[in-house]
């Protein structure tokens, strides 16, 4: 018996057509009628699935439309369909959906929130589509910034988070016991960088 591959969804437009089953946390679900549609987030991308009541048994129906919250982990079984209006360009016509985890009500709504209660919430608020737009910026930023100084035969230099001595202008730190010792988190990296740059 062959086993349905586990595809991440930046993959999918490698397998028109194939049945496959993509892991994920529930972005959002909606229900108009007899279809249903539930958004699944797998940190690669998003994926619409299609859910004809037709075309499921009664428990995939009622738990796709009544049985899923925000930030729930699933699993979703279906055949891959290219959309163009899909998110990611392909949706999945769903005929499995299995529950591995429940998530709690999630305390993010859509309404101001004040900067506190947000960093309260930050590991959270990171899934938002605005906090990961940015991250993906950021990172694209900071590889090219990296490919750029390596290409220029630069060397990367990471420096220790942890120190024993303390930078210039030192203020209020941070500090820890490491080892019997006490340790200060760095403000700057650059007495290892002055070492570092004739070596």
């Amino acid at each position: 018996m062959s086993r349905t591959p586990i595809v991440e969804t930046r993959y999918l437009s490698r397998h028109p057509g194939e049945t496959v089953t993509v892991k994920g946390w529930v972005e959002t679900t909606r229900v108009h009628g007899k279809v249903a549609f539930v958004v699944v987030r797998d940190g690669t991308g998003l994926l619409q699935c299609v859910v004809l009541k037709k075309q499921v048994d009664e428990a995939t129906w009622e738990l796709a439309t009544t049985g899923l919250t925000q930030e729930s982990v699933v699993a979703v079984t279906g055949t891959v369909k290219p959309d163009d209006r899909a998110p990611g360009g392909n949706e999945l016509g769903l005929e499995g959906l299995e529950l591995l985890s429940l998530a709690e009500e999630y305390p993010i709504q859509p309404k101001e929130h004040g900067v506190e209660f947000l960093m309260d919430h930050r590991h959270l608020w990171l899934r938002s589509s605005q906090q990961r737009a940015g991250l993906k910026v950021r990172s694209e930023v900071m590889q090219a910034v990296h490919d750029y100084f390596y290409q220029e035969g630069f060397t990367r230099i990471d420096t220790p988070i942890l120190t024993g001595a303390i930078g210039e202008s030192a203020g209020e730190l941070f500090s820890t016991d490491y080892f019997g010792d006490t340790a200060y988190l760095a403000q700057t990296g650059q007495l290892y960088v002055e070492a570092a740059c004739p070596a």
